[in-house]
């Protein structure tokens, strides 16, 4: 089932997320997640935007969230995307189930683009992106560094929205 994350579910978000704290590149983050700040994260983002969870049998296997691109007023309409599946559930379709539940959900949104960054190299999330029509826009080099090596970090992006979408989506109020 797929679901709006809930306060309750911080504490296994944070163990799929911790795992690759701890174990991958593919987060920038060095430090461990506790709980409460997992629970703040959920919450912070839930006012303004989407953060879904894929539960199975009372577990979460993997979660889902887009938050603004740049604080900035002018990105108002871009935001960027993450996505974690727990490690016993990589391969299983999860992934591809959720990010499709996004970005349906973000039909409700004026959100023309979404951004993804991935650290590289990952050719299973630069699948799974370009299967959901995400293209490749950029590539930074080295600049992350986590254990002990320098990380480039390609950016794939997907206009969900034209302009007219977008005046649609505000003039709804």
């Amino acid at each position: 089932m797929i679901r709006d994350a809930q306060g309750r579910d911080s504490q296994q978000i944070c163990q799929i997320y911790n795992y690759y704290v701890e174990n991958s590149g593919a987060t920038f983050e060095e430090q461990l997640v506790s709980q409460g700040v997992m629970a703040e994260r959920i919450a912070s983002i839930q006012k303004q935007l989407p953060w879904l969870v894929f539960e199975e049998a009372g577990g979460i296997l993997g979660y889902a969230y887009v938050s603004p691109w740049k604080p900035r007023s002018a990105y108002r309409f871009s935001v960027e995307s993450s996505i974690y599946t727990a490690n016993s559930a990589a391969g299983k379709g999860i992934g591809k189930r959720l990010y499709q539940a996004l970005l349906e959900r973000l039909s409700d949104y004026p959100i023309s683009t979404v951004i993804a960054g991935i650290a590289l190299p990952n050719p299973a999330s630069i699948k799974l992106h370009e299967y959901l029509g995400f293209h490749k826009v950029a590539e930074f080099e080295r600049v992350g560094f986590k254990f002990g090596n320098w990380i480039d970090v390609g950016y794939w992006q997907q206009q969900i929205k034209t302009e007219e979408q977008i005046n649609q989506c505000l003039n709804k109020d």
